[in-house]
């Protein structure tokens, strides 16, 4: 039987900790801070990273050089026959198109199969823990990107960002919608559906973004994945607001209790990088195994 190894990158929410005590490879992801490049979760823990926002400081993400994925692949095929990577989403990044390329080269051809799954953090990781399962099994890496490929949009995010600065920064949001929002305590719920972060709702309000999402997720509960209602699972997640999170969470259970919500974790840097700190979520998700 081969020896399938499971790979991600930190955009996963899945730390480097975590991942070498469940025997799953994270490749760090980079960013750039004024001139300095940092990487998540090796010289950038979480509260660094939001004391860098706090203050101000540039803050921009960016894709792995080719030269450190081929090392990363390079270093795990020294133990493994064949690798499953599932990096962030394409269509939030260009590092899945990268790395799917790459995987094309001879000496990764038919040893690195790189799946798009549509997702990002705490979707992304619950698939990544799918695939170690399936693999575990005894899947092969075809076999397992196959499984996580059919069912990349049973997921669902919904974010509420508590501020409009990141948004305004990022140019989803303009200098006087980000003004006025502030004034009226504006509060746009988010979605992340098949890849992309989308716009869906601008309520007024912490609680009443928090009932939003959760109407949000009672409608996809009932319309898109009815049929599959009992495999679906929630989570909780936060940019730096885990007391918050943790009172959400309490409201979710009570809200849907037929669903189980199996954990609540920081959203990853790349997403807190354009929505900043303070905000919440809610997450769905398809346990496969």
């Amino acid at each position: 039987m081969k020896k399938i190894a499971i790979a991600t990158d930190s955009n996963s929410g899945i730390t480097q900790a975590e991942g070498k005590e469940n025997g799953i490879f994270v490749l760090p992801m980079p960013f750039t801070i004024g001139e300095e490049e940092y990487f998540e979760d090796i010289n950038l823990s979480q509260d660094e990273f939001y004391e860098k926002l706090k203050n101000n400081e540039d803050v921009k993400t960016s894709q792995p050089a080719l030269g450190a994925l081929e090392d990363f692949w390079d270093n795990i095929l020294k133990g493994y026959d064949e690798i499953v990577y599932i990096p962030m989403s394409s269509g939030l990044s260009k590092s899945c198109e990268s790395a799917i390329n790459f995987a094309r080269e001879e000496k990764f051809a038919g040893k690195v199969f790189v799946v798009d799954n549509q997702r990002i953090s705490v979707t992304l990781k619950n698939a990544v823990y799918d695939a170690k399962k399936l693999a575990e099994q005894g899947k092969d890496a075809e076999e397992i990107k196959q499984i996580l490929t059919d069912t990349k949009f049973d997921s669902s995010i919904y974010i509420m960002v508590d501020t409009l600065k990141y948004l305004k920064k990022g140019g989803r949001v303009t200098p006087a919608g980000a003004a006025l929002g502030a004034l009226l305590h504006i509060k746009p719920v988010l979605q992340i559906q098949g890849g992309k972060l989308d716009a869906y709702k601008k309520v007024m309000g912490t609680k009443v973004a928090c009932q939003t999402m959760i109407e949000a997720v009672k409608t996809d509960l009932n319309n898109r994945f009815k049929d599959i209602k009992q495999e679906m699972r929630l989570c909780i997640a936060h940019t730096h607001n885990d007391e918050n999170a943790q009172k959400f969470m309490e409201e979710v259970k009570k809200a849907i209790p037929d669903v189980e919500v199996t954990y609540c974790d920081p959203l990853s840097l790349s997403v807190s990088c354009h929505i900043g700190p303070g905000a919440l979520a809610v997450a769905l998700y398809r346990e496969l195994v």
